[in-house]
């Protein structure tokens, strides 16, 4: 059996998932060339890379690139295309030119975020049409499951629920190049990671640090991504001096080093659906703290990954960095257990496995 991925952006979690299936069944990943030429070498060898001349949205040459994309996929004759994302334009016209070959659409995101200004770009319309243009979705849990059935005139069977597999790249990365995390000197370093986006809760993040100024005088607090600046809360800052702030894209290298340092990987979120730095973190065996939103307290409670808190409610967030950051035995623990996940049921190769299950049951249906 072999299936097409398509994906014009998520290199992280397409590497994985990718990955992941190719351990299964025959894999063909077309993606663009821009943003995945210098990540080859992270991809699995047994996946068929094709580095396709992928023109952005504006650009004139977009038909011309859906005929050659078609034409790959009639000389690659796939028992099924799976589109990584629904956030696409030009692919909705194509779509018609591929059947009957059946077509899988992974939906990260029913709605989107507050502030996520780069999905925004695109016309509200388009996502939709391809989930609608899709015989079958993928989500990545339960609850966005449900969703999608509200929302959506898809029929229970054909939604299907597959983890957002690990993202193990970085730690391999820092594996590969013997790097170290840096020694212990007392300091509790708190990391905030991903675009900063109005979502992502920084504000809620600065001003338990204000409550913890004087109780917890040994915290950091790093923030890096690029997105909104991470500046404009400075006036809530408990004590400026001790945050690390790189409001820009940080390089691979850079992000290994970042999550070998960490104590306590936060992600504060107003909003969620899922979460790629949850998967980032867990293959450092990080401890988290997270917000009750979308499927994070389904990942993390289960799993044992760390702590859990109201989206929003800035003291419990203030109370759960000093519980992890007073009980290093905890934050080992529920390390311990990220490590496990990441590299047992959530790997990149369970996945795969779950994927290729369901690319046999679509294929079978029709």
């Amino acid at each position: 059996m072999k299936a097409l991925l398509l994906v014009s952006e998520l290199e992280d979690y397409t590497i994985s998932f990718a990955s992941g299936v190719a351990q299964h069944l025959d894999v063909v990943l077309a993606v663009p060339r821009r943003r995945y030429a210098h990540l080859a070498s992270s991809i699995d060898p047994a996946v068929d890379l094709h580095l396709l001349d992928w023109p952005r949205h504006r650009s004139l040459s977009n038909p011309w690139f859906l005929y050659e994309l078609t034409r790959l996929i009639r000389r690659e004759r796939p028992n099924l295309i799976h589109l990584l994302s629904n956030s696409t334009l030009w692919l909705n016209l194509a779509v018609p030119f591929w059947r009957p070959i059946p077509l899988v659409t992974t939906v990260h995101d029913v709605e989107i975020h507050p502030g996520d200004s780069d999905t925004r770009t695109l016309p509200v319309w388009a996502p939709e049409l391809m989930v609608k243009q899709s015989g079958h979705l993928v989500v990545h849990g339960e609850g966005l499951k449900r969703l999608v059935l509200d929302r959506y005139s898809k029929t229970p069977d054909c939604v299907h629920v597959l983890s957002h597999p690990s993202i193990l790249r970085y730690a391999e990365l820092a594996r590969r190049q013997k790097m170290a995390a840096r020694q212990a000197d007392g300091t509790v370093r708190v990391l905030l990671f991903g675009r900063i986006f109005a979502y992502k809760g920084l504000e809620h993040l600065v001003r338990a640090e204000a409550i913890l100024k004087d109780v917890l005088p040994n915290l950091r607090i790093t923030v890096a991504g690029r997105g909104d600046n991470p500046l404009v809360f400075q006036s809530l800052m408990g004590d400026a001096g001790r945050y690390d702030i790189r409001n820009r894209f940080i390089e691979d290298a850079e992000v290994a080093q970042l999550f070998l340092d960490a104590d306590i990987v936060v992600l504060p979120y107003t909003e969620a659906s899922q979460s790629g730095v949850l998967n980032l973190a867990a293959a450092f065996g990080k401890p988290v703290i997270v917000t009750d939103v979308g499927e994070l307290r389904s990942t993390v409670e289960p799993n044992g990954l760390g702590m859990v808190v109201p989206p929003g409610n800035v003291k419990e967030l203030a109370a759960a960095i000093r519980t992890l950051a007073d009980n290093s035995g905890l934050r080992n623990n529920f390390g311990a257990n990220a490590l496990a996940w990441a590299r047992g049921p959530n790997s990149p190769e369970r996945v795969g496995a779950q994927a290729a299950a369901v690319y046999r049951e679509v294929v079978g249906s029709c």
